[in-house]
């Protein structure tokens, strides 16, 4: 999940930076079915279709070729699941095909979180991101969410627009300031309303969960194989909520809690992202660092970077430049990822001589914004998604008499964190869910992965959904940065891999 901003809830991963008859099944490990095993990949969907869905889950999406080894399609879905016959949108996926055609397990599903991330991206890079067994044994795909990308998309801002709100005073301290912040998010509610008024109420988790079940049908796939990312988790841990029967294998990466609030989650992520720059510093200071000798004259030194750029922002590519809020994003991102800590340091160094280049170019990584403009519209479309999804604050009263318990949790962090949330104050769209545990009763076991200084996705996180859900297992992985099963660890990728691939449930918890 990303960082929470005005324009970003919760952290998309850094190395980016789901009946009729199958033609062979083979013994699965713990007792159940793979299907297509030995075979091609069914005619039709396999499985209980719902009541007037059939040809969502009938289709046969024209597959083309757009890579090596890679074909891409776009699947067509309901605008509204309660309206079947009504409008329709469309899912853009691509597919990696398994390298074992003969021994294929069936379709792994991915996605890398955000909300807002393309998974399309993401599977052009699993050949170079997957262990061999998953890139042997399954076809892998990766779609754009509904509102996402190449996915009939939420687009509410040109380039300038969502540059000035990505920039914009973080810690309003003055009237005029904090009217500003309630300025821009009536502004940039209208701009959404008029630009992609019919798709909002129609973004939240749950819609997308259901679009899942359409693609597992498609690919004809009795039970749905997925591996979800940060917030990835939280669509994996609803998909099992909705459709637990459906539930084959799922790895949930990083994991959100979705029985907690979104006052508790931003100020679980401040602690976090507190954590990891306290790791980052006794890191740095441990290597003799340009920052200091000591971890506390590091962290001074990045105090006062984040305290002076408030009233005087640094000079960034000639163009822009770099607000406090931009500096924020510019040292934040960097955390997600052990290997870029040293682009932190060279940064900050950067920043205290008066140049922000650095930061600009880590906060533009942050948040896909390109010479050009934005790749993508993973911005708007994460505040879409989050502000449908459940309660936040409704005024900027509330907001403001939240503040201080936010510094009290994080006094780096936390006040930014608790402006992040103005953006939903102006939503057209009330929420669709509350914060409530998920028990998935009655699926097969599922894989919760969380790491112990994970600054995105608190540790307690993964915790608290391994131990709501009723087969819940969960592995920890004691390290730094953002998500587990690619940050290297062979422990983690054995226990992984051998899950997706055999089967094969840990027992009991498992630490690695």
């Amino acid at each position: 999940m990303r960082f929470r901003r005005s324009t970003v809830l919760v952290a998309t991963l850094a190395v980016l930076a789901s009946g009729c008859g199958v033609a062979s099944r083979a013994q699965d490990a713990d007792g159940g079915t793979a299907p297509g095993v030995g075979s091609n990949p069914p005619s039709g969907p396999v499985g209980p279709i719902p009541a007037g869905l059939e040809k969502f889950y009938e289709q046969k999406p024209d597959w083309e070729r757009c890579g090596s080894n890679q074909q891409c399609a776009t699947i067509e879905v309901p605008l509204d699941y309660k309206k079947p016959t009504g409008q329709t949108i469309e899912l853009r996926a691509r597919k990696v095909l398994a390298k074992d055609r003969g021994g294929r397990i069936g379709t792994l599903f991915i996605n890398p979180g955000g909300p807002g991330a393309s998974g399309q991206d993401f599977a052009a890079q699993v050949p170079m991101l997957f262990g061999s067994p998953l890139l042997r044994k399954f076809d892998i795909i990766g779609w754009d969410p509904r509102g996402v990308g190449e996915s009939t998309p939420v687009k509410c801002l040109d380039t300038a627009q969502l540059d000035a709100m990505i920039a914009a005073d973080g810690t309003p301290d003055t009237p005029a300031e904090v009217a500003d912040v309630e300025k821009q998010s009536k502004a940039f509610a209208a701009a959404c309303t008029q630009r992609a008024g019919a798709l909002l109420p129609h973004v939240n988790t749950k819609d997308a969960a259901r679009d899942i079940d359409v693609l597992r049908g498609i690919v004809g796939d009795s039970q749905l194989y997925y591996l979800g990312m940060s917030y990835g988790t939280y669509l994996g841990a609803t998909y099992a909520e909705l459709f637990p029967k459906n539930v084959g294998r799922l790895v949930l990466d990083g994991a959100v809690d979705p029985a907690i609030t979104s006052q508790q989650m931003g100020m679980a992520q401040a602690k976090g992202f507190d954590k990891a720059l306290d790791a980052f510093a006794e890191d740095c200071a441990q290597r003799s660092c340009k920052l200091g000798g000591s971890k506390n004259e590091v962290l001074a030194k990045v105090d006062k970077l984040i305290k002076d750029s408030d009233a005087h922002p640094l000079p960034g590519d000639g163009q822009r430049q770099v607000t406090q809020a931009l500096v924020v994003l510019g040292m934040v991102y960097p955390l997600y990822l052990k290997e870029f800590w040293p682009r932190l340091e060279d940064a900050v160094v950067d920043g205290l001589a008066g140049n922000g280049a650095r930061l600009l170019a880590l906060a533009d990584e942050y948040t896909d914004r390109k010479p050009s403009g934005y790749s993508d519209n993973a911005n708007e479309a994460q505040i879409a998604v989050n502000c449908s999804d459940r309660p936040d604050v409704t005024s900027i009263a509330q907001l403001q008499a939240e503040v201080p318990e936010y510094k009290a949790a994080s006094p780096r962090f936390g006040e930014f964190i608790a402006w992040s949330s103005a953006s939903c104050i102006n939503w057209p769209v009330k929420p669709t869910d509350k914060p409530h545990p998920i028990k998935a009763a009655g699926s097969k076991p599922i894989m919760v992965l969380g790491t112990t200084r994970d600054p995105a996705t608190p540790y307690e996180w993964a915790v608290g959904l391994a131990h709501q859900l009723e087969n819940g297992v969960l592995v920890t992985r004691d390290g730094d940065g953002h998500t587990a099963y690619l940050s290297g660890n062979p422990c983690v990728k054995n226990v992984v891999e051998s899950y997706l691939v055999q089967g094969n449930t840990p027992a009991a918890d498992i630490k690695c």
